[in-house]
């Protein structure tokens, strides 16, 4: 009974996991987002305008751009050179995209 038990909780827990986090395809539908509208600017989290200002952990860091609420925010309203992106991109596009970038830029590039 405990073993049947057992494998009743792990497969709910499998199952759960499989539905609820869409992470997979949110990093699949971010990349495609980073293609897209950002890598003309952004290719490898390079910065094609401002040099010094790249997607690098370092310098989110550094100017308080390392959250996915920043980066949704400046994706949405724009910032210097950067066009807002508000009105071409949905906000799960949005979402993705950030979430893209954060994980991108805390892997290295």
């Amino acid at each position: 009974m405990k073993k049947i038990i057992s494998i009743l909780v792990l497969g709910v827990a499998i199952f759960s996991f499989a539905f609820s986090h869409p992470a997979l395809a949110d990093a699949a539908a971010g990349a495609k987002v980073f293609s897209g509208n950002c890598a003309s600017c952004h290719a490898r989290g390079k910065n094609l305008v401002n040099p010094a200002k790249t997607l690098s952990q370092k310098d989110l860091e550094k100017y308080g751009m390392h959250s996915v609420e920043a980066i949704m925010n400046q994706v949405t309203k724009g910032k210097g050179a950067m066009p807002a992106f508000g009105r071409r991109l949905k906000p799960d596009q949005i979402q993705n995209v950030a979430d893209y970038v954060l994980s991108k830029a805390d892997g290295g590039w």
